[in-house]
């Protein structure tokens, strides 16, 4: 799977059919501009903005594994413990000065309350030293109710405008989650769906980052007008972010 993404994937300093640049980033990602903003797309699926010392993952859907559990379906409970580690992970790489959950973070409005007390204490430990920003979405429309971080809908960083949910039409400088992309690539050596980022260089759709969250493939009609030209999918590989271009992916 690896060798194959490997083939498709663009590779040294390109340039992507509507006219932005991208280059391999020492640590793995791709480094780009997103609306004129420097950022890098990280391997883990988080988001880094150095100009601005942010740290940025959308769809944590903490407790999903609980939830599920609670309509009968048994999925290992370990779901939020293995986000909080990849998350860790990554601020501890980053040292962000602004730490934003892009909406999402809980699966529902009562997982907050279901939190185990280590992963309530981990959770609330990632806003020491820093500013925890939560961007609410449509599964924890009111935030947080007793961790520590500021409650928003959007955060204007720069040239950004972060949100939840991408709004209709061409929307230069936002980047939001809540579609939970993901690129199905079709090759000599078969298929590959990995999670994604989608960009046209004006605006960014995160992947999911929660462990049990799934994905949507891109070619789907919830992503049908949201870009000007053919975007590009920067695919999840296991030690880099892959570039796909548009005609390389595949319907499911």
């Amino acid at each position: 799977m690896a060798v194959m993404l490997s083939s498709l994937a663009k590779k040294g300093v390109s340039k992507h059919a509507t006219g932005f640049s991208f280059t391999q980033s020492p640590c793995g990602g791709l480094a780009l501009a997103i609306n004129g903003e420097a950022a890098v797309l990280r391997v883990s699926g988080a988001l880094w903005l150095p100009a601005h010392r942010a740290l940025i993952v959308a769809d944590l859907h903490f407790e999903k594994g609980s939830a599920y559990a609670a309509r009968g379906q048994l999925l290992p409970p370990y779901d939020t413990r293995e986000t909080l580690t990849r998350l860790e992970r990554e601020v501890a790489a980053t040292t962000p000065e602004q730490l934003v959950f892009l909406g999402d973070s809980f699966h529902d409005g009562a997982a907050e309350a279901r939190l185990d007390t280590d992963d309530f204490a981990r959770l609330a430990a990632l806003a020491a030293g820093r500013r925890l920003i939560w961007a609410v979405g449509n599964h924890d429309a009111d935030g947080p109710d007793a961790l520590p971080g500021a409650i928003v809908d959007t955060l204007t960083l720069g040239g950004l405008v972060l949100r939840h949910e991408p709004l209709d039409g061409p929307r230069p400088g936002e980047v939001a989650g809540h579609l939970h992309p993901a690129a199905k690539i079709a090759g000599r050596g078969g298929r590959v769906r990995r999670r994604c980022f989608l960009t046209d260089g004006e605006r960014l759709v995160l992947p999911a980052f929660g462990a049990y969250a799934g994905g949507l493939n891109v070619r789907d009609a919830a992503f049908a007008g949201l870009f000007t030209g053919r975007p590009l999918a920067a695919a999840l590989g296991a030690e880099r972010v892959h570039a796909i271009g548009w005609t390389s992916l595949v319907r499911d």
